[in-house]
């Protein structure tokens, strides 16, 4: 893959297969990525248990629940979706299953073993947690103000990602001059989720 193929790609599952190869993607990222997506279909989950396993995958994710959290989270959701397994074969097997599982790897095996019905959003989720791997950006700690990093910290937890142009103002008004930072925040078009790359790099997440 080339940058251009990169900027047009609509295939999440051959995005995900190159960060991976490319040693860009870390479990944290990949989990996020599941998350995000299964968030985005909330209401089409048939039953709590797969609500409970996206939660506690999200938890995980940032340190917050433990292994054996995501394990109890896992069994729970195969013991419940028995009856409904028909109607739910591709989110359960697909998104879902791979968020709370304990180590994250396979993504491509697992989250898109059945073809994901939201591929555009899905290749936006993708370039907003990875960014653009062939322009790799250094964050300056100088940038990592009091002011942004607050923006950032209420972008993550309320999940509203609406006041993305302020934190670039905060980020310019810091010193920050990198044309992709500025520009990923302040494009309209672009999806943001928890695991942005330009969120994450204020938060020093990796």
């Amino acid at each position: 893959m080339i940058e251009a193929e990169w900027l047009a790609c609509e295939n999440p599952g051959t995005m995900a297969h190159f960060v991976q190869l490319q040693r860009k993607a870390n479990d944290r990222k990949l989990r996020l990525f599941a998350v995000s997506r299964c968030r985005h279909f909330w209401t089409e989950l048939v039953n709590e248990a797969q609500h409970r396993a996206v939660e506690t995958a999200e938890l995980y994710a940032d340190g917050l629940a433990q292994v054996d959290d995501l394990i109890a989270a896992d069994d729970a959701l195969h013991k419940e979706n028995r009856a409904a397994f028909v109607h739910t074969t591709w989110v359960r097997e697909g998104f879902v299953s791979f968020a709370c599982q304990p180590q994250g790897g396979d993504i491509c095996g697992k989250m898109f073993a059945f073809r994901p019905p939201y591929p555009h959003h899905d290749a936006q989720i993708m370039r907003d947690i990875f960014g653009n791997p062939f322009r790799p950006v250094t964050f300056s700690p100088e940038w990592r103000t009091s002011t942004a990093v607050a923006l950032a910290r209420q972008l993550y937890e309320s999940r509203d990602f609406s006041a993305m142009p302020i934190l670039a103002d905060a980020l310019q008004d810091a010193g920050c001059d990198i044309d992709d930072i500025l520009t990923h925040c302040r494009d309209e078009k672009q999806v943001h989720v928890r695991g942005c790359w330009v969120v994450d790099m204020v938060l020093g997440k990796s």
